[in-house]
């Protein structure tokens, strides 16, 4: 994979480890600060919203300024963010820095980095090793998120052991932020100049040829995005502690095993790819961990919902590499960039309102209705899925299918 990809990885476990305790840290400040679940919810949409602005911003000029300065860029935004959500507590000012800064409220990544870093790792890599390697992003990416939500637990240690008050601690978690925001700064540094020029082809037309069927993947992946807002960790974990009273310290630890089951998938998903096709791969997990996400809100006992959510998360990341490599085939490599970033704003867009609906729907009722509603959409996007997009296979498939004499 070289040094770029390796330092791409790097960037991304750093990232992931931020974004593993604050997607559970921030609704455990807001609630602190006396914000309603309607509140926070409001909160969530903001950050979503603002992703999708700088997804798009980046995938009109990232090809201009080059992927190394507009990754650079974003990390010294992800700085800044840590620092000013360590500092205000007021609700229009924590909303603007939502809007324009990186915080993450999902156990995915949904941010602006997420298209730079796909178009520089897909000119990394060959055809046959773009879907491992995508596999090897998304696991590193679990595999942070599971340790940064063990440090969701810290701002309670710090309040038993020593008496802080609990914004205190919760706040130095934005300041860490902040830190692993200049870490990923220094590794994006170290990219070679050359990774600024990858994406000079697709300057004059960024998408020509794939046009027709990057919109209509960024319209299905849309749906699938706005039933997995509905249930983004910040969400998921406000209603574990409406319904189940479960303490910071649990919520980490179970967040942990759910990233790692997450991250253990992805390295199934690439064989299973090579297998049955990235398609038949994204539909026919995805399927079954969506009927598990449907039944935990009808469960009382705490651990066989703790149960169904491990099971929904072996089996429900395993079309995020496949996604990914799958959008990165069917277009052409000038298009990559403006691919990647067409399917992932629309994703943003789409997620952007859910946690909105999920705080609404959890201040009317502490029962899980925004699952069942996550569940039941995501099936019918994966139905279309499968419907729309078997027959349109990646070259490296076609490539496999023995010819008849």
């Amino acid at each position: 994979m070289g040094s770029v990809g390796s330092i791409v990885l790097a960037a991304r476990g750093v990232r992931a480890l931020a974004d593993g305790f604050v997607s559970l840290t921030l609704p455990l400040y807001l609630l602190a600060l006396g914000y309603t679940p309607f509140e926070v919810g409001l909160l969530s949409t903001a950050t979503l919203l603002g992703s999708a602005a700088l997804s798009l911003t980046a995938g009109v000029y990232a090809t201009r300024i080059g992927y190394r300065h507009a990754l650079l860029g974003a990390a010294l935004l992800m700085m800044v963010t840590g620092i000013a959500f360590a500092g205000v507590r007021g609700f229009w000012p924590l909303l603007v820095v939502a809007f324009v800064g990186t915080l993450n409220p999902s156990s995915g990544d949904v941010s602006v980095f997420l298209p730079l870093e796909h178009a520089v790792l897909s000119d990394a890599v060959s055809a046959r090793r773009r879907t491992g390697t995508f596999a090897r992003y998304s696991l590193v990416g679990a595999v942070g998120g599971a340790i940064g939500a063990l440090f969701a637990g810290v701002p309670q240690l710090l309040t038993d052991v020593l008496g802080t008050p609990a914004t205190i601690g919760l706040q130095g978690m934005f300041l860490l932020y902040a830190a692993l925001g200049f870490a990923a700064w220094m590794l994006y540094r170290r990219l070679p100049v050359r990774a600024d020029a990858a994406g000079e082809a697709s300057r004059e037309a960024p998408l020509r040829e794939s046009r027709g069927i990057v919109l209509t993947l960024a319209a299905l992946f849309s749906v699938d995005a706005f039933a997995g807002g509905l249930i983004v960790q910040s969400m998921l974990s406000l209603w574990l502690v409406q319904r189940f009273a479960l303490a910071p310290a649990a919520l980490g630890a179970l967040f942990f095993g759910t990233s790692l089951l997450a991250g253990a998938s992805y390295l199934v998903a690439a064989p299973l790819a090579r297998r049955f096709g990235l398609v038949n791969t994204m539909v026919f997990t995805h399927i079954p961990s969506s009927m598990a996400l449907m039944a935990i809100p009808f469960v009382s006992d705490v651990n066989v919902a703790v149960a169904l959510l491990l099971v929904r998360s072996a089996l429900s990341q395993m079309d995020v590499p496949t996604r990914s490599s799958y959008v990165m085939a069917v277009v052409t490599p000038g298009e990559r960039p403006a691919a990647a970033s067409a399917t992932a704003v629309p994703r943003s867009l789409a997620a952007a309102g859910s946690p909105l609906l999920t705080g609404y729907l959890l201040s009317l009722s502490p029962f899980g209705w925004p699952l069942v509603l996550a569940g039941a959409i995501k099936i019918g996007y994966d139905l279309t899925l499968l419907m729309l997009f078997r027959n349109v296979r990646p070259p490296e498939e076609v490539q496999q299918v023995p010819t008849r004499s």
